[in-house]
């Protein structure tokens, strides 16, 4: 639980992050900016701190996965972007493979026991 706990935070750091990267606007805005590093560096501290118990392959994949997900959605509805059909399915499909990573990882531990 303490690991995903861990994992959530990295990613809402990571979403942060990049969100400010955005704003920073090829960091010119000193404020971003800076809140940018602060974010970008506890992300990855949350993420090291969840790799201490869920494998590289799982949470990796969840952070990249989800990051990328919630960063099309602050764009849409903070910088409102527009998303075709295909970006939108690109997003599900990336969101489906966190499931199916999760997925398997549950059904190797079964196998294994």
């Amino acid at each position: 639980m303490k690991a995903a706990l861990f994992l959530m935070g990295a990613i809402v750091f990571e979403v942060t992050g990049t969100t400010m990267l955005n704003l920073s606007n090829g960091f010119t805005n000193v404020t971003p900016t800076v809140i940018m590093f602060i974010c970008f560096g506890l992300s990855f501290t949350f993420l090291i701190g969840a790799l201490k118990t869920i494998p590289l392959s799982i949470a990796y994949s969840v952070w990249a996965g989800l990051g990328t997900a919630g960063a099309g959605l602050i764009g849409v509805f903070i910088f409102n972007e527009y998303l075709s059909a295909v970006n939108i399915l690109g997003l599900c499909v990336i969101i489906l493979g966190v499931i199916v990573m999760n997925i398997s990882k549950k059904e190797d531990k079964e196998t294994v026991q």
